[in-house]
């Protein structure tokens, strides 16, 4: 039997042609000298009995998935598939009795698995973020709840209970981590001679990933858990080297997701993932095969499509003997693949948009960008606002561009050794002074703190008062108190209020460590400041407030943080740059050259704007030709809990869909509606005229119209909507409240703008087939809701649809996102057609009279000059939204072209978008990759696009 064993083996690695080949060279041969340990363990070479005892049967069912379908474009390009994979399955067989054993052979595994560059997957929604900090993947705080109340194994988030601490919810990231550590031994595993092992928070984390998806399969040990997928053939060979160390360890042949232009199409494809538990039920009630290890789709299309997607499962029952080995195979049921989804959208469409939005928010950034200190106030115009270039060296630290753990590293550069000394020196007198003034019998009112000093007091409140902390319980403070009216005016200091939440019973000590149950305030206070303090040193949000400061200051400089980016490959090494950086010290204009390369670019600087939606639809047919977010992310490395937290943590939200989760006022994109309403409702003529003198006075308070303290004149509906006047919408609003008799009625202007709004659909969803937010009509002030103000808010894709129904003259479409699926053959399954939602039976005069009204914005309004070049006429409006007045405007644009025939319609919205001319720039340059006047590649190869040089305030 030795002798057939080794010439197998020599057999096997002779006729290995290939890597792959190779390495089922070493699983086979794996499995023969596996046979061979088995033999001798079970001492069965000789003796009859033993060997029929060893050749036992037992029967086991085993199901198979079926191969998930394929998405495509409209053209036939195929976004999402399925490719083959080395997969690291991992099985609890039970040989390990030892917990000890269990974890030393998991921390074996992961870290091949890390030295290798692989990553461990799990359901454990906890994860080690580019600082090196642990934190938390949930989605939201209930998602957080709902994973605590699964991993404590209760029933319900009731059942969470703070207060006694035996299921806490309040634990931090880093609390959690670390009892878990202590709960299962690893941090103070050792080896079998009783040395300690040095376990890192990586290493311990994905023990804990192993463990926990074990536990998720507790009913069904007899199945192998996926830990690791996509694992490169170095991978796969070094575990099967060390595969006997490592029992219920194996490597298996799989299918993967994988998405081609994942950037830009992954926030309408989505991703997959492990089935969470809160949806399992759900999932059963369509289709009883589905159990908690499957893969299915989590977010967008790969959501929404998912029974058509997921194959059917295949089942067959096997008989093991007991080293493992199938002796027969019974009752066995193929597998089948899954339906095919086609798309409405054009992949190149999808593209050159993405890459239009980045261009063209870099080319904002680099007009707004000043060199210089800048503070906006109440008066300063929301198109106007500048952005000092030193809050753009801050974001480069606070949206973790660099990463601190770098910087704090033992082998650290000399420039990024240089920034942390810097900070460690300022550190600590910043934690000495705030002890000091925490201390203080006569603490300094808020009101009187020096600015970085406040913001590091009302750091510490909001900590303590957070969610995972919990010690400040602002539901229980008497909001009618001298103390509480005091705080919100910064007329008190932290201390004196704190101890006024001590007496009153909204600060909870009970996690203080004081010497007695009933200490003194004092004691109590200072274990308070202990506490929190304590905190604070290890808390990377804290460390990035005292970084702001240090940029502020000077004390950190721009070109040394520039000069950072090089050091921790943010940029690629060019030694005449860094040179030149280096020499003349202008990191403000290095900043601006490396934006308008977009070597760094919006969606890193998260600075306003660094977001936008954009959603082209064909206004015939109601089909979304695309649909585009920026930033998007990858969502081939979804899998990944350090890239998972990383998009979490990003300010640019990449994680959120701008064209159907932002929801905006719509501003002046909504005045052709109240246009239609005021001449259908007969309360106002086409030639009749409203002068405008700048300032609506019939109401309280009054409405200015942007020009003011210019003013328009008179003004027929044409040059009303051609000139965005807000006095004549605030008139036609008010004409609307006003009946027959002369009788004004804020509820029946309001009443009328909402009926045509849902004529045009603005009451329900748009129809695509992905993650939206319901819209909002508005349901105060008639005269500001006539301008698009009130309290309307839209998402870009409901937008789109309003405007194709004025293009189209009257048909309101349910949007979609979906042409039709097929089985795997190509087989037509189902044949997706946009339904009509409604009509809206106007006069040919009120469509005439509001189309010419949009097409006077293009031809003669404050956009002549941006779409001169554009040789297609198009129709469009601009609106203009401010949100806080310290903050820039949102900016949005939604239009139609060609004018007399019209195909498509193009609506953007720029959260913080300073002046719709922006939003009407990109959608210009939308127009020109369309009709052929610029191709992909030349997009895709340009850099930042000049912002629009006209300002457009309405």
């Amino acid at each position: 039997m030795f002798r057939e064993l080794l010439e197998i083996k020599r057999d096997l690695i002779r006729k290995a042609a290939t890597s792959r080949l190779f390495i089922l060279a070493i699983i086979c041969f794996a499995m023969y000298t596996g046979l061979v340990h088995k033999l001798f363990q079970m001492q069965i070479i000789n003796g009859e009995k033993a060997l029929n005892d060893y050749l036992q049967l037992t029967e086991q069912t085993i199901t198979t998935a079926g191969t998930r379908g394929n998405i495509y474009d409209r053209t036939g390009k195929v976004l999402a598939y399925n490719k083959l994979a080395y997969s690291v399955m991992i099985q609890d067989t039970g040989v390990y009795k030892n917990s000890d054993d269990k974890n030393r052979m998991y921390l074996r595994l992961v870290q091949i698995l890390r030295k290798h560059g692989e990553t461990v997957q799990g359901k454990f929604e906890i994860a080690v973020d580019p600082n090196g900090d642990m934190v938390y993947t949930s989605s939201s705080e209930s998602a957080r709840k709902r994973f605590l109340r699964d991993y404590y194994g209760l029933k319900k988030v009731e059942d969470l209970d703070d207060e006694k601490g035996l299921y806490p919810s309040n634990l931090s990231a880093r609390e959690l981590f670390e009892q878990i550590c202590e709960d299962n031994g690893l941090n103070r595993l050792t080896d079998s001679d009783g040395t300690a092992i040095s376990v890192t928070d990586q290493e311990a984390l994905d023990i804990i990933n192993i463990k926990y998806a074990l536990r998720l399969m507790l009913y069904r040990k007899y199945e192998a858990t996926e830990v690791a997928a996509e694992v490169s053939d170095e991978t796969v060979a070094d575990i099967l080297e060390h595969i006997g160390d490592m029992q219920g360890v194996t490597v298996e042949e799989t299918t993967i997701r994988a998405y081609n232009d994942s950037v830009p199409f992954a926030p309408v494809i989505g991703y997959t993932g492990k089935v969470p538990e809160d949806q399992l039920q759900n999932l059963q009630s369509r289709k009883d095969d589905y159990d908690i290890n499957d893969i299915v789709g989590r977010t967008g299309i790969e959501y929404t499509m998912e029974h058509d997607l997921q194959g059917t499962k295949g089942k067959k029952t096997i008989y093991k003997d007991s080293v493992g080995r199938i002796r027969e195979t019974k009752d066995e049921t193929d597998a089948l693949a899954g339906n095919d989804v086609y798309l409405t959208l054009d992949a190149d469409l999808q593209k050159g948009i993405y890459h239009l939005i980045e261009q063209s928010l870099a080319g904002v950034l680099i007009k707004t960008i000043v060199n210089g200190d800048y503070q906006a106030d109440s008066t300063t115009d929301g198109s106007n606002m500048k952005i000092p270039v030193k809050d753009a060296y801050f974001q480069l630290i606070n949206n973790n561009v660099l990463s601190l753990k770098d910087i704090e590293a033992e082998d650290a550069s000399d420039t990024e050794k240089n920034i942390y000394r810097k900070y460690e020196a300022s550190r600590r007198q910043i934690f000495n002074g705030l002890r000091d003034e925490l201390m203080s019998p006569h603490a300094t009112d808020m009101k009187n703190l020096p600015e970085d000093t406040k913001a590091y007091m009302f750091y510490i409140y909001s900590y303590l008062s957070g969610p995972t902390v919990g010690i400040i319980k602002e539901e229980a403070m008497d909001t009618s108190s001298d103390e509480f009216k005091a705080w919100k005016s910064d007329e008190i200091s932290l201390r004196d209020y704190l101890y006024y939440g001590i007496a009153n019973g909204w600060v909870d000590t009970s996690k203080l460590e004081t010497d007695t149950k009933y200490s003194s305030a004092d004691d109590t206070f200072e274990a308070l400041v202990n506490y929190v303090l304590g905190k604070l040193e290890e808390d990377r949000n804290f460390t990035k407030k005292i970084y702001r400061y240090l940029i502020n200051n000077d004390t950190i400089t721009g070109q040394e943080l520039c000069l950072a980016l090089y050091d921790q490959g943010v940029l690629k090494e060019n030694e005449q740059d860094i040179a030149e950086l280096r020499a003349a010290n202008d990191a403000y204009n290095f900043l601006l050259k490396k934006l308008s390369a977009l070597e760094i670019t919006p969606a890193q600087l998260a600075l306003s704007p660094c977001n936008a939606g954009v959603v082209v639809t064909n206004d015939k047919t109601g089909e979304v030709l695309a649909l585009v977010s920026y930033p998007g992310y990858d969502n081939n490395r979804i899998g990944d809990g350090s890239y998972f937290s990383q998009l979490q943590a990003d300010l640019s939200l990449p994680l959120y869909n701008n064209a159907t989760q932002t929801r905006k006022a719509p501003g002046s994109t909504f005045k052709p509606i109240t246009a239609v309403a005021a001449l259908e409702e007969h309360a106002i003529t086409e030639d009749e005229t409203i002068n405008c003198t700048g300032i609506y006075t019939d109401v309280e308070p009054p409405i200015k119209c942007w020009i003011y303290s210019g003013h328009h004149g008179p003004l027929n509906i044409v040059g009303g909507i051609e000139n965005s006047c807000n006095y004549f919408f605030a008139d036609l609003g008010h004409r609307l409240s006003t009946d027959g008799s002369g009788i004004y009625t804020p509820d029946l202007g309001l009443d009328v703008l909402r009926k045509y709004a849902a004529k045009f659909g603005l009451d329900h969803k748009s129809g695509v087939e992905i993650g939206e937010l319901d819209p909002q009509i508005s349901k105060e002030s008639p005269e500001r809701s006539a301008m698009g103000q009130g309290s309307h808010a839209y998402t870009n894709v409901q937008l789109s649809r309003y405007v194709a129904a004025i293009a189209n003259r009257g048909t309101v479409f349910e949007l979609s996102l979906l042409d039709k699926t097929t089985d795997s053959e190509g087989n037509l399954i189902k044949d997706y057609t946009p339904e009509i939602s409604s009509h809206i039976d106007a006069a040919g005069s009120t469509w005439d009279t509001v189309q010419q009204g949009m097409r006077e914005v293009i031809a003669n309004g404050s956009t002549k000059r941006l779409f001169a070049d554009l040789e297609v006429e198009i129709a469009g409006k601009t609106g203009t939204a401010q949100e806080a007045r310290n903050k820039p405007n949102h900016a949005f644009f939604i239009s139609y072209a060609p004018y007399d025939n019209p195909e498509i319609c193009v609506t953007v919205n720029i959260p913080y978008g300073y002046s719709s001319s922006n939003a009407a720039n990109i959608a210009k340059n939308v127009y020109k990759y369309y009709y052929g006047y610029i191709d992909l590649e030349s997009i895709v190869n340009a850099g930042a696009l000049d912002a629009a040089k006209v300002n457009i305030r309405d």
